[in-house]
């Protein structure tokens, strides 16, 4: 008796260690090992993925967001057309890059999946999809920064309020909401 149960604890210990071993077991039939479908998809429908949250979590409202909580933050006809195009332009803008991305993502999987990756072919490669992921990057922020100055500093402070964010006052950072081109007021 004392020995089956020694086997079943064997047993079950090895389970955990074993999957702990092969976190990358089942990805082999991705057809880009290094996306996944949802990443895939992201992509390609220039979703933030994260992309902003340097932003978002530091008083700079993101389109997207201020669009869905329009009416709680009292946004003017004229803010809401503005919000409209910073986003229609992000998501545009970042579903292009996100297109490339996927494109060099499959090319960089056609290299090693036909045993023709080099040093050269592969740095290569690597260097063009870090530039386009830096670009993506870079549309999400800038509609973030973007954003902010569309927003008064009461309105920032409501939004991080509707999306459940805490901490430091909008205000900080020595960014003068309402302030473009020398003007004050709101936009």
């Amino acid at each position: 008796m004392q020995y089956k149960i020694a086997f079943v604890v064997l047993a079950l210990a090895w389970v955990p260690a074993r999957a702990a071993d092969t976190p990358y077991a089942g990805q082999e039939r991705r057809p880009i090992k290094a996306l996944s479908e949802q990443d895939i998809a992201d992509y390609r429908s220039g979703r933030g993925m994260g992309a902003s949250l340097a932003a978002e979590l530091n008083h700079y409202p993101g389109p997207r967001h201020v669009l869905d909580h329009a009416q709680a933050l009292g946004l003017s006809n004229s803010q809401k057309g503005t919000t409209q195009q910073l986003y229609d332009d992000m998501a545009r803008e970042a579903a292009r890059l996100g297109e490339l991305i996927v494109a060099k993502e499959a090319e960089l999987e056609t290299l090693f999946a036909g045993a023709k990756a080099s040093h050269d072919n592969t740095a290569a490669l690597v260097r063009e999809i870090g530039a386009l992921q830096a670009e993506y990057r870079l549309v999400h922020l800038g509609a973030h920064l973007s954003m902010r100055a569309v927003l008064s500093p009461e309105q920032v402070a409501d939004y991080d309020k509707l999306r459940g964010y805490q901490g430091t006052n909008p205000g900080q950072g020595g960014h003068k909401h309402g302030m473009m081109h020398g003007k004050t007021g709101h936009h």
